[in-house]
């Protein structure tokens, strides 16, 4: 029997480097779609069943009627809310928090949403076809296992093909086994796109070279549905951790997984794409991402006009 599969959009971020406006509703293509119709449509090409949409409350009718409503047509759509003050009982916002606590929280918003494998990944990022289908694939594909561990997937991308021309970026940077199981993921900020390719800048200026061509995370994931419940249980413990970086900590995937692989409680198979990426980190980024959409477009990779 075919397993279903859900897509998870994660699209609460502020997005202060964005400037004015909600970058995840900017239109991008050219009848004016936006980042998020471009990955409905390939997770719709790839087959998966269902999108959930996780943000903010104060804008979800912006959502319902930009986005929403419209794929609601083609596709089940369900809405989760990450919220500051989602915390486990017994646990308050520290005073002077000004946003949510990561995208591991974000996912924790689908607790009783999402019962299926799923895919999780950014409002605001373009992956390109190959990630949608590897991934779903690896989902529907998996085998229950009796070994006691995790068993997860991740699209893996090439740095260099994941850079902004308009400043730093954090990405996180994998080290993969020759089977292609991920060993480590290290949550790097500070990556800009240098003439030799790759390297972190310091906050005295100084530029240290990264390898252009390792395989980092764009926050595309595949997971099973008990990964919700290994995230409730170590919010709390993250939380506990908390005292002195109450104001800006956030609990992130990257970190989480890194955590069980360290832990050896997961196995997690990188699967690379060699697509490139592009988001909208800076305001900067908008006629570049503009105009690649609209090559794609011009070359037949997407019709003119996306779900009208």
């Amino acid at each position: 029997m075919r397993k279903n599969t859900t897509l998870v959009i994660m699209a609460a971020g502020i997005g202060n480097r964005f400037g004015e406006g909600i970058k995840q509703l900017t239109p991008f293509g050219p009848s004016g779609e936006i980042i998020m119709d471009y990955s409905i449509h390939d997770a719709i090409e790839a087959g998966f069943d269902q999108v959930v949409f996780v943000t903010r409350k104060e804008i979800y009718q912006d959502f319902k009627e930009i986005i929403g409503d419209r794929v609601a047509k083609i596709i089940p759509v369900s809405y989760a809310f990450q919220d500051m003050s989602d915390l486990p009982s017994g646990y308050t916002v520290p005073e002077g928090r000004k946003k949510p606590w990561g995208t591991g929280q974000a996912i924790l918003a689908c607790k009783d949403i999402v019962k299926n494998p799923f895919a999780v990944l950014n409002a605001d990022d373009y992956y390109g076809k190959d990630a949608f289908h590897k991934v779903h694939e690896y989902l529907v594909n998996q085998e229950e296992t009796t070994d006691g561990k995790y068993h997860f997937c991740m699209a893996g991308f090439v740095l260099k093909n994941t850079l902004s021309d308009h400043g730093g970026v954090t990405r996180g940077i994998c080290r993969v086994s020759p089977s292609g199981e991920l060993l480590s993921i290290r949550e790097t900020h500070g990556i800009v796109k240098t003439a030799e390719g790759a390297a972190v800048s310091g906050a005295d200026g100084s530029l240290a070279p990264l390898d252009a061509e390792s395989l980092v995370s764009m926050n595309f994931w595949g997971f099973t549905p008990d990964f919700i419940e290994e995230l409730e249980r170590g919010f709390v413990h993250f939380l506990d951790d908390l005292p002195g970086q109450e104001l800006t900590a956030e609990y992130l995937l990257p970190t989480i997984v890194d955590g069980l692989l360290r832990e050896h409680r997961v196995d997690l198979s990188v699967l690379p794409s060699q697509d490139h990426w592009f988001g909208v980190t800076y305001k900067e980024d908008v006629p570049f991402v503009r105009e690649a959409f609209h090559a794609l477009v011009e070359q037949g990779v997407y019709p003119k006009a996306l779900f009208h």
